[in-house]
């Protein structure tokens, strides 16, 4: 391939941050979590293909828009100024193409499944790419990630069972509420630059309160998540799960408690194992119980 094309593919790899998954992994896990309680142990294969494939491809899409959204804040930010479009390296008309691309090609993958799996996906799409614009409107763009980032279990409930039950919006709460916690904490990182720019995010909103809130937020997950075991009858595996769980949360308090950028990005990483160890309580009741 003329060389010229493969830098421009590593640049637009760069783009979509397909070298750093976490963001892939945070959206994944409810997916998952929902996947498996709608499938009862064993989801549809084609649904759990549609939606990993699907999750992969909007948190690209996701990343894109930001970056076309934020592409003269960032300029001002150390940890972004050096990204494709904020250096020049790429235009904003490639960004925007990459968000349109990517965005058709998991909308194409939604049209497999039912009506109101393809209903529902056009709110999804919505919140997905209004997010990016909401730190220059309100201190609550993280509650926007958050709605965003849960609307995979409502379309995941809805592919895999053709209703949203009670159980799904209660997964969309706990993914709703995790979200904001662990995006407060990746706020915190650039808590001082978007102040100076004038971006708004909870870490500038909650001030001196945010490792109380998030850890209020964190509390309120787990009570959530606690409450969905109860109603399904579900195991003591499953309570395990969220009894490490809620001691993998009460670490990152640990690595917060002094507020230093590196170690809450540290902690917003961290959310990974808290999204694989739910995930594995769910399964373990359905295989191990």
């Amino acid at each position: 391939m003329n060389p010229v094309y493969l830098q421009k593919l590593k640049l637009y790899s760069e783009l979509v941050r397909l070298e750093r998954p976490i963001g892939i992994y945070l959206l994944l896990w409810p997916t998952l979590w929902a996947l498996a309680i709608a499938g009862e142990g064993g989801p549809d294969l084609w649904v759990l293909f549609v939606f990993v494939t699907g999750v992969v491809l909007m948190r690209s899409a996701g990343c894109a828009i930001n970056d076309y959204a934020d592409r003269h804040i960032d300029l001002h930010v150390a940890r972004t100024k050096d990204r494709p479009l904020t250096s020049g390296k790429i235009s904003s008309k490639e960004a925007l193409m990459v968000f349109v691309v990517l965005s058709v090609l998991a909308f194409l993958l939604v049209l497999t499944l039912n009506s109101y799996t393809i209903y529902l996906s056009f709110g999804g799409i919505v919140l997905a790419a209004t997010y990016p614009f909401m730190k220059r409107y309100h201190y609550l763009p993280q509650v926007h990630l958050g709605a965003a980032f849960g609307w995979a279990v409502p379309m995941a409930y809805a592919a895999e069972t053709g209703a949203v039950t009670k159980i799904a919006w209660l997964l969309y709460i706990a993914t709703l509420l995790w979200t904001v916690a662990y995006d407060t904490m990746y706020a915190m990182v650039d808590r001082d630059d978007d102040l100076k720019v004038g971006a708004k995010s909870t870490a500038i909103l909650f001030g001196d309160a945010d490792r109380g809130i998030i850890g209020f937020l964190q509390l309120l997950f787990i009570v959530t998540l606690w409450l969905i075991g109860q109603e399904l009858e579900f195991s003591p595996v499953y309570f395990i799960g969220l009894i490490v769980a809620s001691l993998l949360l009460a670490y990152e308090q640990v690595m917060i408690v002094n507020r230093l950028p590196e170690y809450c990005f540290h902690a917003f990483l961290h959310n990974h194992w808290v999204g694989a160890v739910v995930f594995f309580g769910i399964m373990g009741h359905y295989y191990l119980a």
